[in-house]
């Protein structure tokens, strides 16, 4: 039987290599992960659905684990430790449990699979990957990650585009949210247009 959960097309497993640009991951495609991880995991391990974001090379799990009780007069670092601990509980305990559902998932999805959890205000992530991103960049754009270099923000110019990712994703948060949900919505209403092949085929007749 054919296995419903594999897309088409797909040769196996990259192991973190970058898809090419028509290879990129559709809102549909995203969507169906989210569904499978949603009917895959243990239900009593997170408290709500657990969040699942998906990109062209990785399939993120994470989830909020029920808040730590301390006695009363616990300051901030006890809370800290206290929910650290709580996180360290739940990777150890699920470890086994979450290998099988990654390598299903990997073998389906051809993805690499990372997880994380939360508790209170402390929150880790699990074996996250990391992609390499090619680019090129002009004077004025190497000038800037050189400056970054400079001032000891970062120690090369690929850890310098890091750091101008990340300032970039939490200062315009807001607008790529947006940004992102408006090309989810416009692939949505592409997916439900009329079939090109089945058009093709009457015509055809």
């Amino acid at each position: 039987m054919k296995d419903t959960n594999t897309f088409p097309g797909r040769r196996g497993p990259r192991r973190g290599r970058p898809r090419q640009a028509e290879e990129r991951t559709t809102a549909e495609q995203r969507q169906r992960i989210q569904a499978w991880f949603a009917g895959r995991l243990t239900e009593n391990w997170f408290e709500g659905p657990a969040t699942v974001v998906v990109d062209d090379d990785e399939i993120f799990v994470s989830g909020q684990l029920p808040a730590v009780t301390l006695p009363e007069g616990a300051d901030a670092d006890q809370q800290a430790t206290a929910e650290s601990a709580r996180i360290s509980g739940f990777r150890e305990d699920t470890r086994t449990q979450r290998m099988r559902i990654a390598e299903e998932a990997q073998s389906s999805f051809d993805r690499h699979v990372s997880w994380g959890a939360s508790c209170g205000s402390t929150s880790y992530s699990f074996t996250t990957l990391s992609v390499p991103a090619m680019t090129r960049l002009g004077l004025a754009e190497r000038q800037v990650l050189d400056t970054l270099i400079d001032a000891g923000i970062a120690r090369s110019r690929s850890e310098a585009l890091a750091w101008c990712v990340r300032l970039v994703g939490r200062n315009e948060e807001a607008w790529i949210n947006e940004l992102r949900s408006a090309f989810e919505q416009v692939e949505r209403v592409r997916s439900g247009g009329p079939n090109a092949t089945e058009g093709s085929a009457r015509e055809g007749e």
